[in-house]
């Protein structure tokens, strides 16, 4: 069984090597379980220690453990997803950043919305748009009016652009939904 020390012990400098050094003894020994568990850990660590953890793991070879990493990031809650999202941004790690952003458009409207929100609050709008990008892109256009309802002065603008950038199409979808929602989207 797996010791907790090195996540116990918390995420700084020391932290990210005896969590790789965990790792490379987990995924030799064959335990990819338990290394799986360490990475859900990891991704529970404050947003900033994110791009570090990414190159420690990318430089001892474990590039496909930050996926997972990134994968396990995508399902934290709204407000720890923007952060995330925002440190890879503000590392300059904007490949990680939207495949995170895309991996977390599977949630429901309402969290997508409070994510973006989220990012914007915090300065990240590149980010935010490129999440509401990634929604569009992957849900149907009722969602994205239902999304939109949270708050349709700040939503719904970036919404048509995002659709927009997509297609013809995707616009014109999401448009006949505005207007034909119940009660209309403004």
């Amino acid at each position: 069984m797996r010791a907790a020390a090195p996540l116990a012990a918390g995420p700084g400098p020391g932290g990210i090597a005896a969590v790789i050094g965990e790792l490379l003894g987990l995924r030799a020994q064959g335990r990819g379980g338990e290394a799986h568990a360490l990475l859900c850990e990891a991704a529970a660590w404050p947003a900033g220690r994110l791009p570090g953890l990414a190159d420690e793991l990318v430089r001892a070879g474990l590039a496909a453990d930050w996926a997972t990493l990134l994968w396990e990031a995508a399902s934290l809650p709204p407000e720890r997803l923007a952060a995330a999202a925002a440190a890879l941004g503000e590392a300059g790690r904007y490949a990680d950043c939207e495949a995170l952003l895309r991996q977390g458009a599977a949630r429901p409207a309402a969290e997508i919305a409070e994510a973006a929100m989220a990012l914007a609050g915090s300065g990240r709008t590149r980010e935010a748009d490129a999440l509401l990008g990634a929604f569009v892109k992957v849900r149907t256009a009722e969602e994205a009016v239902r999304l939109a309802r949270r708050d349709p002065q700040w939503l719904t603008p970036r919404l048509l652009r995002a659709a927009e950038a997509l297609s013809g199409t995707h616009h014109r979808d999401l448009v006949h939904a505005l207007r034909v929602a119940k009660p209309p989207v403004q």
